[in-house]
């Protein structure tokens, strides 16, 4: 569905975005993650067309956003961070401006309230919207996104200053659209990308610095792969029954945190998740799970882990040094302590 080569942008002489490269494919949702300047919007800009970019090659749906502009644009729906509302105007006066904006072909008032009724403000679809709630306009410019029914929504801090419970009411419309729709989502909330995304990039300086699952980042990222464990329940018999897991290589007590349980740390077998049959076992015998959880890296964690300056340059230094062919090494090795073995 979406498809970037070797995208770059400059600005001037600072390089914005550095060849980058990715696919999104129909139905996925993902997460965009980036700290403030890292190059994010400036590749959401490019992918609505709204800016140009220097090199590389983008296309929507299969049409290139710089030699067939019109027919991507009309494959994208987009919110961004400060929606585009008019505010002397009624719902259903705005949506109908948008419509006639985008040139849309579906018949006017069946396709208006659809959208209307898909994100539920049908009910204030009359009332101006500066007298909405932050939420309602947020829905307003979420629906304004989905005129014409295209076919990727590209979203920028969906839920930025809501309260919680506009929060999930934003997610879940969301995982809704995700049915019919592809979704790139940025947000700064780690949390909402965890809980909405199947796949997260993060991009840093300009480069994509990981495009996997949570879950596979964690993993591959994580040193400490054990799980802790918190139950009520005689110690040497809760160490014996998880001991008999098969994938469990050790367990051991960690002491008394919580009164009237103990702490556990469980090593598993690699790629091995023995998590489901820890709580059979310990529900067959009716021994109380308080806390069962992994010790790998949160998001936010990795998150930060990425986006370090200190952790970049490690990495840096160690694809360069993987690249050095034996004799290039041996040759660094003995231009940097030759000297000293004489």
């Amino acid at each position: 569905m979406i498809e970037v080569k070797n995208l770059s942008k400059r600005y001037g002489n600072h390089l914005a975005v550095k060849n980058v490269s990715f696919s999104i494919d129909e139905g996925e949702i993902v997460g965009f993650l980036g700290p403030n300047g890292a190059g994010k919007s400036t590749i959401m800009n490019i992918l609505t067309g709204y800016i140009s970019l220097t090199d590389g090659e983008v296309s929507v749906g299969g049409y290139n956003v710089l030699e067939e502009p019109e027919l991507a644009k009309r494959r994208i729906g987009y919110l961004p961070e400060q929606p585009p509302l008019y505010q002397e105007m009624t719902v259903r006066e705005y949506l109908n401006f948008i419509y006639d904006l985008k040139n849309v072909k579906f018949p006017r008032k069946p396709h208006i309230n659809e959208i209307c009724r898909l994100v539920h403000i049908d009910h204030v679809e009359n009332r101006l919207i500066k007298n909405l709630s932050k939420g309602y306009r947020q829905r307003v410019g979420i629906a304004q996104a989905l005129v014409g029914n295209p076919d990727v929504l590209i979203l920028d801090e969906p839920t930025v200053g809501l309260d919680p419970k506009q929060i999930i009411e934003i997610r879940k419309l969301i995982v809704g659209l995700s049915k019919h729709h592809t979704i790139i989502l940025s947000s700064h909330i780690l949390s909402e990308i965890q809980a909405v995304c199947k796949r997260i990039l993060i991009i840093n300086n300009g480069e994509i610095v990981a495009d996997d699952t949570a879950v596979n980042l964690s993993h591959n990222l994580s040193s400490n792969h054990t799980i802790h464990l918190r139950a009520q329940g005689p110690e040497s018999e809760v160490k014996k029954l998880i001991a008999s897991i098969k994938g469990v290589r050790s367990i051991t007590s960690l002491g008394v945190i919580e009164p009237g349980s103990m702490d556990y740390e469980i090593e598993p077998a690699e790629e091995t998740d023995v998590r489901k049959e820890i709580f059979t076992r310990m529900s067959d015998r009716k021994w109380t799970i308080l806390e069962l959880n992994s010790n790998e890296l949160t998001l936010e964690q990795i998150f930060l882990r990425l986006t370090d300056g200190s952790f970049v340059a490690k990495k840096s230094e160690a694809q360069k040094d993987e690249a050095l062919s034996d004799s290039d090494k041996a040759a660094a090795f003995e231009a940097a302590f030759g000297e000293e073995e004489k």
